[in-house]
């Protein structure tokens, strides 16, 4: 299809405000042709079995035993690795962190070793570029590469974990990593290095659609691309338990990849750029439980891949859960892309809270025709939202520029949600002509305050059951509306 086709927004889809005397508060919304009759929540239980954290070996490897020294100055880089491979040489088991402050270069975790960091215990990590080489095998908003080492990795492992009350602290700030991103909020200034510099970033996106080999494809020093915090790479059965994770360089969470991720009790604040709270990408089974973020990106975003790699690798993202999260800064609650390219199925998410000025929306869910793949089956229920500044809900096409992989997007469903501030839009949805959005479904939904009740282009089969905006409720059914 040509770029300009995609381009184009379409034609609105009608929506009747004045409907005849037939149509009232009680009428029963028509029966969607591709929204399930069967309860999608009833699906639930069978996905959490599918879920085990892992268990480990009862001995401890103590890194202080391992030469490591808790003063906030001393490298235990050594002392770490050296735990970590006794640990795993063994069996396996924790290593364990005790009360101190730990300094450190990248942490490489190992199969069947839990990182066990107790109450009043930090690991602080080093700022210097050079301490995450020899480059490792990873991926960078959506794109394999070789690149500078996440600040705790693993690749290619099994029954890992991170658990314990303790500090995990990246140190990112204005003074280091964060200015990389070329933008003076974050400390950059005019003339120094970042990842925009001389194309540094669009090199990386310009190698993937030539189908470069991935370790060919040699980033690291001299190109500004800023490590994540936590990535586990192609794992199996991964902890994250009770920590509480500060100041990542990027993305703060970010399994890659994995099976049966198990992420509940932590703690996120990170308030830099692109500071997502927690990426599942190209995962299965990940549960995303009881945890608090306050980041300077998306709190939750669900990926797959970007463009070309992303469809060469094609593998979704699915039966992502997430209950009784907090949500407070960020650019969304819970979210689904832009990296999709490989396609995200199955996701539920209930009992959650979200509430900040500056949260900028609750679900949403974002795309284009450059990206292309499948979003679908998207529930979330029993969400309490505050106040957030944009959309409490979004599902868009239109995210980046236009390309020739028409995206679908289709079964989405909220229910039993309250809003108390609803920012610009309640409700916007943005489809292409060619794919419009399909069988958004809101059920017993209040959202208050909010100037835009809802847009739409190019949606159909939006059904509204007791639907209340600002006070006045609100029929969909079969893409006609009504106010009363």
């Amino acid at each position: 299809m040509k770029n300009g086709i995609l381009k184009s927004p379409g034609i609105l889809l009608v929506l009747a405000t004045l409907l005849s005397a037939s149509i009232s508060c009680g009428t029963k919304v028509s029966k969607s042709t591709s929204l399930n009759d069967v309860d999608p929540w009833s699906r639930l239980d069978n996905m959490l079995k599918q879920i085990k954290a892992p268990t480990f070996a009862n001995r401890d490897f103590v890194i202080t035993q391992f030469g490591a020294v808790g003063d906030g100055k001393t490298d235990c880089t050594v002392a770490f690795k050296n735990a970590i491979d006794a640990c795993n040489k063994a069996g396996g088991g924790r290593v364990l962190v005790p009360v101190g402050n730990f300094y450190t270069g990248p942490i490489h975790l190992k199969s069947n070793v839990n990182l066990h960091v107790v109450k009043g215990a930090k690991i602080s990590f080093s700022t210097k570029p050079e301490d995450y080489l020899p480059m490792v095998y990873t991926r960078w908003e959506g794109v394999e590469l070789m690149n500078y080492s996440p600040l705790i990795y693993a690749f290619e492992q099994k029954n890992i974990a991170i658990t314990g009350e303790g500090i995990l602290d990246g140190q990112a700030s204005e003074h280091n990593w964060w200015p990389w991103k070329g933008q003076k909020q974050y400390g950059y200034k005019e003339g120094t290095p970042n990842q925009t510099d001389k194309d540094k970033r669009a090199a990386l996106f310009a190698m993937a659609e030539r189908n470069v080999p991935v370790t060919e494809r040699k980033f690291g020093a001299g190109f500004y691309l800023r490590p994540q915090f936590i990535q586990p790479y192609r794992c199996e059965n991964v902890l994250i338990e009770g920590v509480t994770v500060v100041s990542s360089p990027m993305w703060v969470i970010n399994p890659v990849l994995c099976n049966n991720v198990t992420i509940q009790k932590v703690t996120v604040n990170s308030n830099g750029p692109n500071s997502d709270g927690c990426d599942p990408e190209s995962c299965k089974n990940v549960l995303i439980k009881d945890c608090y973020f306050n980041t300077g990106d998306d709190c939750i975003a669900i990926k797959s891949g970007r463009n070309a790699d992303g469809r060469r690798i094609n593998i979704p993202s699915e039966n992502i859960i997430i209950q009784g999260c907090k949500m407070a800064n960020g650019h969304g609650g819970v979210v689904i892309g832009s990296e999709i390219s490989g396609g995200v199925r199955n996701v539920f998410a209930e009992n959650c809270i979200m509430n900040s000025p500056e949260l900028d929306r609750a679900l949403r869910i974002k795309t284009s025709s450059a990206r292309g793949g499948i979003t679908e089956n998207v529930y979330l229920r029993n969400i309490e939202v505050g106040q957030v500044k944009e959309q409490v809900v979004i599902a868009t096409m239109l995210y980046e520029d236009a390309g020739n992989f028409m995206p679908t997007i289709r079964n989405i469903e909220v229910r039993d949600m309250k809003v108390k501030n609803g920012g610009k839009v309640g409700v916007l949805l943005e489809g292409y002509k060619e794919s419009p959005i399909q069988n958004l479904r809101l059920i017993n939904v209040e959202i208050n305050g909010v100037q835009t009740p809802y847009k739409f282009s190019n949606a159909t089969n939006i059904q509204f059951t007791n639907v209340t905006i600002n006070g006045k409720k609100v029929v969909v059914t079969e893409g006609t509306t009504a106010a009363k």
